[in-house]
């Protein structure tokens, strides 16, 4: 039985979401553009890729927003921001291009279909053209609903786009107002009816829990509403305030924030709701149909884990395009600058925009592995994971104070090699796998309410 002051203090712990490891606070100067030019050139040829596409640009500021953006009313410098992109694909595709299967597109913001039509149109067929698509490759999009048009949706369909993600996080207006992002239910309709008239049949939603002036009734009200319109995916994100880092942040009311107790009672509304209506739990704080990809992918055991959230993606190598993105190879973690500014000067000269990163080690490997089984499937055979790696388990048991000291608190369970968290109280899992992060403890990095 899980002691009820336990289970609130772990709501409350500020703990990584775990869509890397090591986690992005550890990236360093000492990988630069020329270490991933040689971890690029060391990728075997066939080897499977994804590309992320990073648009950094809104038209207004979301208070709420983590993401690394800018506001513009202008499309000039957006303009000039996509010929620096098309440079910097080009760059990257002399070194890696057709040696890999690229299976995945993702464009990510900011706002990607804040670009004119035939802008975005262009950009995938110069991917298309550097990299070797695969036939059934995914093509997805973040939308913001506000600001899509017509003529975009018949551009995106043009384009091949499979999956869109619609930003919706509250259709309550006291938390539309409180975050600076009206948007009512038609909005959301509207869209929805247009891009899968334009054959786009990937719909996912994205909501948020713990926004300022939310309620549990107005989470409710937001699902139901929502799973009307039948998208095939949600995604369900507890609200991280971290004014120290994100200024805008500031001009939200703490005062008006739900405490930890309070967040769990929301996320457990829209939980409920969701599966109300035949969604089903992925991970923490993803929900997807019975037939959807990532429910056959939790099935089958080949669910994973990106800086996208969960995914099928299963490339070997991840190549992150645009300002701050953030790319993956098996030797390791790589980073773009995140100033437009710096990024643009250093494409200008022909170089990478690589200005950290993180080398893999052999240790890191082994509990990035542990990390997102427990993340995915809410267990883990450590016997199983650390033959896979030539290593033995038994120090990730014998030495791990915290690991038991959640099993003797009902948190985890601990069968043998085998750790579970019950997919009844899917707010442990992260402070399950951070038992496992050897870096967690020396990070001064504010991370988010485990709920």
């Amino acid at each position: 039985m899980i002691h009820p002051d336990l289970a609130a203090r772990v709501i409350d712990e500020r703990l990584p979401r775990y869509t890397s490891y090591p986690t992005a606070p550890h990236f360093t100067d000492a990988i630069t553009r020329e270490t991933y030019e040689d971890w690029l050139a060391d990728v075997p040829s066939g080897s499977s890729g994804s590309l992320y596409v990073h648009i950094p640009f809104c038209r207004s500021m979301c208070w709420y927003c983590g993401c690394h953006t800018t506001i513009t009313k202008h499309d000039a410098p957006i303009a000039d921001y996509i010929t620096v992109l098309r440079q910097e694909i080009n760059l990257v595709a002399g070194c890696a291009g057709h040696d890999l299967a690229i299976r995945h597109l993702h464009f990510g913001g900011g706002t990607p279909t804040i670009m004119e039509p035939y802008e975005f149109v262009d950009l995938v067929m110069l991917l298309k053209s550097r990299f070797s698509f695969a036939a059934d490759a995914e093509i997805a999009v973040e939308i913001d609903p506000r600001t899509l048009t017509g003529e975009m949706v018949s551009a995106l369909g043009a384009a091949g786009v499979t999956r869109a993600s619609l930003g919706v996080q509250s259709l309550d207006v006291e938390v539309q107002r409180a975050v600076n992002r009206v948007q009512d239910f038609e909005c959301i309709a509207r869209a929805t009816e247009a891009l899968r008239n334009a054959g786009i049949s990937g719909l996912n939603f994205d909501l948020i829990y713990g926004l300022p002036r939310q309620t549990v009734a107005s989470c409710v009200d937001t699902a139901l509403q929502c799973v009307a319109l039948r998208p095939e995916r949600f995604a369900v994100f507890g609200y991280a305030h971290v004014p120290q880092f994100k200024k805008h942040q500031r001009k939200i009311d703490e005062a008006t924030l739900a405490d930890g107790s309070g967040r769990m009672a929301q996320a457990d509304a829209i939980a409920g709701v969701l599966a109300g209506a035949g969604y089903r739990r992925i991970g923490f704080d993803h929900f997807a149909m019975p037939d959807d990809p990532l429910s056959r992918a939790r099935t089958n055991g080949r669910l994973r884990r990106n800086f996208q959230g969960y995914t099928t993606d299963l490339a070997d190598v991840l190549i992150g395009l645009g300002a701050s993105a953030i790319g993956r190879l098996p030797q390791g973690y790589v980073q773009n600058e995140v100033a437009l500014r710096g990024y643009a000067e250093r494409i200008a000269r022909g170089e990478f925009a690589t200005v950290k990163g993180y080398a893999l080690t052999a240790d890191d490997r082994l509990r990035a592995d542990i990390i997102e089984r427990l993340m995915c499937e809410f267990r883990v055979d450590l016997g199983e994971v650390c033959r896979k790696h030539g290593q033995s388990a038994d120090f990730l048991l014998s030495g791990n104070d915290e690991l038991w000291g959640l099993a003797a608190s009902g948190l985890v369970r601990i069968e043998g090699m085998v750790v579970a968290i019950g997919e009844d109280a899917p707010f442990l899992v992260r402070k399950a796998a951070s038992t496992f992060d050897a870096y967690l403890r020396g990070s001064a990095r504010p991370y988010s309410r485990a709920i």
